[in-house]
């Protein structure tokens, strides 16, 4: 087990605590099921006796270990890519409802607390930060676009209130959508002051 300085002892307290920091630095193989995770498994923890550790992919596969179908050891990407993706397209699909974290986390079969930690890892923003980008962005679409007022698009891109629009927006965008809409026809218009 050359190329990590732990001891066998640190690895089984690292698999015990589910730490992710050390995915892909070394696999636990399960003698008894035959099956080998990543440190970050949140299965049920075998027993310390029937537990090896390999640094080296190919080297557990080649002594007959199957790959964990719950942390997914053998593919290169987080186990959890294709949950954040599956949060990503509901609510690109769905920006202009009233969403909740239960809603979305409801819609992936997680619950809230689990669905943004994960998120906020996988992607370093919260599912409502990655909304209001989304909500932001057709707003952005509709002022070029479109001869709507700031508070049809506002509404048509799903946010409550104008306010929150507005701070929103002006977080996102450093502009107002208004200062936006007249910067954005100057431009087309060759107008640059």
């Amino acid at each position: 087990m050359a190329g990590l300085n732990l001891t066998f002892d640190e690895m089984w307290e690292i698999i015990l605590a589910c730490d992710c920091t050390y995915d892909g630095l070394f696999y636990t193989a399960v003698k008894t099921t035959k099956i080998y995770c990543r440190p970050s498994c949140r299965s049920r923890k075998p027993k310390k006796m029937n537990v090896e550790f390999y640094h080296d992919i190919q080297m557990v596969e080649t002594d007959g270990f199957r790959a964990c179908k719950r942390c997914q050891p053998e593919v290169e990407h987080s186990p959890n890519t294709a949950l954040v993706k599956s949060v990503m397209a509901f609510l690109v699909n769905n920006y202009k409802q009233k969403l909740i974290l239960q809603t979305i986390a409801d819609h992936v079969g997680v619950s809230p607390f689990y669905l943004e930690r994960v998120f906020k890892q996988e992607t370093a923003e919260t599912p409502r930060a990655y909304l209001e980008k989304i909500r932001i962005d057709k707003a952005e679409y509709l002022l070029k676009h479109t001869d709507l007022t700031n508070l049809d698009i506002c509404y048509e891109v799903g946010f409550r209130t104008p306010s929150n629009f507005y701070k929103t927006f002006r977080r996102l965008k450093q502009c107002s959508p208004s200062e936006y809409r007249r910067e954005r026809e100057r431009t087309e218009n060759g107008k640059v002051d």
